[in-house]
């Protein structure tokens, strides 16, 4: 049974509405950034008042860390559902597809890596620290694996894999290639998979 299933119409109502504010406070983030963001902005995208977004967000800092708490639970999810008999370089480059894919829908604002205050904020936020640790925990493993089954480099630190990929959810090649190149979304998810696992080398 859905999550709709065991709410009530009100409810239901509040639910949507509320994934309508993060989706809006999502696409404003990756336009904007977040100085520039305002409730006024998320308010006027979906056509509410800003009394009726406070019904939800009781600050731009809380439903920013919402926004990215929801981004962080789809990668979990996502990673959950993967079959146990993938290699874990499998799993790994089935996350960043999705990353990208979710990336060029306008649906990952690559803002701790642009902003010390928006870093600092998000510390502040342990529901968004205890999702990151949970899904840097298991990547972690999937790096660490991936090393042992010979698919990953062992020569290097697995802290430099693992930011290294952290880094291709948010390079702005993927901008650029979407904005100024005549590439589809297939091929700028394919080619940026094909240079984060395999480099330039020919």
């Amino acid at each position: 049974m859905s999550i709709f299933g065991k709410l009530s119409f009100k409810d239901q109502a509040f639910k949507l509405r509320e994934d309508a504010i993060l989706d809006a406070a999502t696409a404003i983030l990756g336009n904007k950034g977040y100085d520039l963001m305002t409730m006024d902005d998320v308010a006027g995208a979906i056509g509410i008042s800003k009394p009726s977004l406070y019904k939800h967000f009781k600050s731009k800092e809380e439903l920013v860390g919402e926004a990215l708490i929801r981004l962080i639970d789809g990668a979990i999810d996502y990673l959950g559902q993967m079959d146990d008999q993938l290699m874990a370089l499998q799993k790994l480059s089935l996350l960043l597809e999705w990353a990208l894919r979710v990336r060029l829908n306008g649906g990952i604002p690559f803002l701790p890596s642009t902003s010390a205050h928006v870093r600092d904020m998000l510390m502040r936020n342990l529901k968004y620290v205890m999702r990151v640790v949970k899904l840097n925990g298991q990547l972690e493993a999937l790096v660490v694996d991936a090393q042992k089954q010979g698919d990953l480099s062992p020569d290097l630190p697995k802290d430099v894999i693992l930011f290294s990929y952290y880094a291709r959810t948010c390079d702005p090649t993927v901008e650029y290639l979407q904005q100024f190149s005549k590439m589809e979304h297939e091929d700028i998810v394919k080619y940026m998979l094909s240079v984060a696992f395999h480099g330039f080398k020919a």
